[in-house]
């Protein structure tokens, strides 16, 4: 079968790869129908991350059933299901808290899956998934072709944004804003409207993505960065600056952002992975009462919480995909996120 493998900096190829096979009795074998690439894999295909072997990439997708071992009972053959961005028991005390990314029999696909080697990458036909009660949800049939975008932004981003979300404490009536305008930043403007919050503001510098964030229901739009753009989210916010502030970036520079533009008491929630070197300033914090609050998003466990509301179209984040490529062209997907060329972008095995 073909997968996607990275084999160093921007060199990202469509390679031949063993079938997948169950490996144990709690495995499940799934055939990709969409996968998508995520802004965290831009981090090894930059070399920020380093390569230090060729391994199969990807941790977005969903699928259809072809294989369940022995021990799996919440998972049948033909089933369609969403897998997260990781793999869970779903039954441990820190799934149970909550925090299904801190499983403790957990993995994550194209690393150390602690079941017989590396863990398949997500950007490929079939996928390997192990603990696949737990991990996989199952989406009741039938599902329609342009239902998949917006079950596919349910393995991560969409969940992720809803965690910076809930991270940062927004309810009815939460003045919010959003610093970054990925597909994270993006579904954290629906994941504010959702929860209540009266005002969103977004910090886009891109007409595109400022145009989606309006219609996602955004209330302002800040293209500003550093001390002008804390000045307008304080403008905005009647000279105080946001209740709550989702940090969906990852960089010393949008952690500063944020951190800046809380209201005194107020609570940033963070989902941003940290690549770029953020820090905090203990002494600010101290000094204004600002709080700081998520980290990897435990997707998994919203999943249920928020597919009613994707299959009923009351949330639409399945727009975030601006470009669907087959997966023969894996290695444009990455240039094109890359370059920012597009926000997200989902292939099609």
């Amino acid at each position: 079968m073909l997968a996607t493998v990275i084999h160093a900096a921007r060199d990202i190829r469509l390679d031949e790869v063993p079938d997948p096979v169950l490996a144990g009795g709690r495995d499940a074998i799934v055939r990709v129908v969409a996968a998508c690439v995520c802004g965290s894999d831009l981090w090894p295909y930059r070399g920020i991350t380093p390569t230090a072997e060729p391994h199969r990439i990807g941790h977005e997708f969903v699928g259809v059933v072809e294989a369940v071992g022995d021990e799996v009972d919440l998972v049948q053959v033909g089933d369609f299901v969403i897998a997260p961005f990781y793999v869970c028991d779903n039954t441990c005390v820190n799934c149970r808290n909550g925090v299904s990314t801190s499983c403790l029999h957990g993995s994550w696909w194209g690393g150390d899956d602690r079941f017989g080697g590396f863990a398949d990458g997500a950007q490929g036909e079939r996928v390997r998934v192990p603990l696949a009660d737990g991990t996989l949800v199952v989406v009741p049939g039938p599902v329609a072709d342009d239902e998949i975008p917006g079950l596919l932004t349910l393995a991560d981003v969409m969940g992720t944004g809803h965690h910076a979300a809930v991270s940062a404490g927004v309810r009815e009536g939460s003045t919010v804003a959003v610093v970054g305008d990925g597909a994270v930043g993006l579904c954290a403007v629906i994941a504010a409207r959702r929860l209540g919050a009266s005002t969103v503001i977004a910090m886009s510098r891109h007409r595109d993505r400022q145009d989606l964030a309006r219609e996602f229901g955004a209330t302002h739009i800040v293209a500003d960065r550093g001390d002008l753009g804390v000045t307008a989210v304080r403008e905005i916010t009647g000279g105080i600056g946001a209740d709550c502030v989702l940090e969906c970036v990852g960089t010393k520079e949008s952690m500063d952002q944020a951190l800046r533009s809380a209201r005194p008491g107020g609570m940033v929630g963070y989902v941003g992975v940290p690549n770029g070197g953020p820090e905090l300033p203990v002494r600010r914090l101290f000094n204004t009462n600002v709080g700081v609050n998520g980290g990897v998003a435990p997707v998994r466990g919203y999943i249920e919480e928020l597919l009613p509301d994707v299959r009923s179209g009351a949330i639409s984040p399945g727009r975030v995909f601006d470009l669907e490529l087959p997966l023969a062209d894996v290695a444009e997907a990455y240039a094109a996120m890359d370059e920012r060329r597009a926000i997200k972008v989902l292939l099609r095995p």
